[in-house]
């Protein structure tokens, strides 16, 4: 079929306003801050056959691991199967999934009778079960206790919301409601996806809709083609190191090979660690979205991010290793921490061919507290706190203070709102000064937060790397500083793992210092 370029790029833009209104109705229907306030949410559109063809401005490790979703999803529940009305919950790892807090919604769009894509509502639950309140069990052994496993199921048809499975879902939580509240914003979110869908189809015909879904696979693969041809052939090694978990508990080792031959490359992670003694291994996928995203950085270009700009790349992971740890693995914080140093080992192995593309390493860890707060109903409350630390620097300027960087892309949790809703009390918010490394441009700082506890006793879960290896320079810049976090108790100072889980008491105070970022260039003599 012959396309008008014009309404290619008008459907283009439309998915991509789907998507965004999915993520706007999830933000202001969820109970949950972590969603409201926080957007630890993303949402997609992909054709009728799995492949993503749009995406919100949300969180790039969710979105490159939603090109997998659906196919994989599609494997196990055909598309046969699946009537108008229906929509799907899961979050088990092996349907081209992360870790299992990371809970997908889908609905399949029909017109006429046929399905033309999928709408895709991603969402982190702040508890979903599992040994620990907040489902981040440091020292899990494997999957099991970490949280539910939820396999395919129907969470609603044509005839409505399943009140079974909504009330088997409340059962497994420890905060029942906010848990349904989100869910039914998921739901709530995909049906709006949904109707932007139809309503294309029905401006601009099925036919031309579906013929420039596939149009827009092939824009980007031609894209990504080109900008790997740009690239010197060879082959480019690279590594980084998770602190910890490791043989020994040594730092854990993340390898990657890049071979660029003409219009293709290959990454090969398979000289990455075997699988870790705590919750930082990952998933196949996770590793495959984290090359994804480095491969744009890596293109220059800005280019519409589709399951077409995968078809050049090649991504290797090995069987038993912290990136293919097996199904029944802990993978927990593998979602936000592993993947990020995929991203840094690539920079790495990149940094001397295209260094005016790349960063000095920042603050590659989500620098998670996780605080949950007992009812006397028996639930919990649960605030999931994500933190912000320095960029590192590039060739032509200084990195941004109190951010995220690559993967990551969520918000504080206001103090206003921690404080009225929860047994806490925000004594510090505060730039780390001087916390970036020093070059010729200079990495950004870091943040400071301080939470005073004012409940008798509360639950804390800590997930946070860059304590022990700081973030890098880059081309003679320094390294930033490394994160820190304390616990003071009673005026004396208590022992605090960047990844734990323990107890606070009443007027604990609890500080996350956050790494700075690298700097870039040699500084100048003085």
């Amino acid at each position: 079929m012959k396309l008008d370029p014009f309404v290619v790029e008008v459907i283009r833009h439309g998915l991509s306003a789907a998507a965004e209104e999915m993520s706007l109705v999830m933000t202001r229907s969820a109970r949950s801050p972590l969603l409201r306030e926080a957007g630890d949410l993303s949402s997609a559109i992909t054709d009728g056959h799995g492949g993503l063809v749009g995406q919100g401005r949300d969180i790039p490790i969710h979105l490159g691991a939603m090109a997998y979703t659906i196919p994989e999803l599609l494997k196990v529940v055909p598309r046969e199967n699946l009537n108008d009305g229906d929509v799907v919950i899961y979050n088990v790892g092996a349907l081209g999934g992360n870790h299992l807090n990371d809970v997908k919604v889908v609905r399949p769009v029909f017109v006429d009778g046929e399905i033309v894509a999928f709408a895709v509502s991603l969402a982190h639950w702040p508890d979903i079960g599992g040994t620990w309140p907040g489902s981040y069990f440091a020292k899990a052994i494997d999957t099991f206790q970490e949280a539910m496993r939820i396999p395919p199921v129907l969470i609603a048809t044509a005839a409505g919301v399943s009140a079974p499975i909504v009330e088997l879902l409340k059962a497994n939580v420890r905060d029942p409601e906010s848990c349904e509240g989100d869910l039914l914003a998921q739901i709530a979110a995909t049906k709006a996806g949904e109707k932007r869908i139809v309503e294309l189809c029905r401006e601009h015909g099925k036919a031309v809709f579906m013929a420039t879904q596939s149009r827009l696979h092939d824009l980007s693969e031609i894209e990504m083609r080109e900008a790997l041809r740009a690239l010197p052939d060879g082959v480019y090694e690279g590594e980084d190191h998770l602190d910890d978990g490791s043989v020994n508990n040594a730092p854990a080792r993340i390898h990657v090979k890049i071979t660029i031959r003409g219009d293709e490359a290959t990454f090969d992670l398979s000289g990455s660690c075997d699988r870790v003694s705590n919750f930082c291994n990952t998933t196949p996928f996770m590793a495959r979205s984290a090359v994804a995203y480095a491969a744009r950085i890596m293109s220059g270009r800005d280019m519409n991010q589709n399951a077409g700009a995968l078809r050049p790349l090649t991504i290797i992971t090995r069987p038993g290793s912290i990136l293919e740890p097996g199904w029944m693995a802990s993978v927990a914080a593998g979602n936000h921490e592993t993947s990020m140093r995929i991203v840094d080992a690539i920079f790495r192995a990149m940094q001397d061919t295209i260094p005016e593309r790349l960063s000095a390493g920042g603050a590659t860890t989500a620098g998670v507290l996780f605080f949950a707060e007992p009812r006397p109903n028996g639930s919990w409350k649960m605030l999931y706190e994500v933190h912000g630390g320095g960029e590192g620097a590039r060739h032509d300027r200084a990195g941004m203070s109190a951010t995220r960087v690559h993967l990551s892309n969520t918000s504080n949790t206001p103090i206003e709102v921690i404080e009225a809703n929860y047994a806490i009390r925000l004594e510090q918010q505060a730039i780390r000064w001087q916390s970036g490394g020093a070059g010729a441009h200079r990495g950004g700082d870091g943040s400071v937060r301080t939470y005073r506890i004012l409940a008798p006793s509360m639950h804390l879960t800590t997930c946070i790397e860059r304590m022990v290896i700081a973030p890098f320079g880059m081309q003679g810049g320094e390294a930033g500083k490394a994160c820190r976090i304390s616990l003071v108790r009673q005026g004396a100072n208590v022992a605090i793992d960047g990844k734990s889980n323990l107890v606070l008491q009443q007027d604990d105070l609890v500080t996350i210092e956050m790494c700075g970022g690298g700097g870039y260039g040699a500084a100048a003599a003085e």
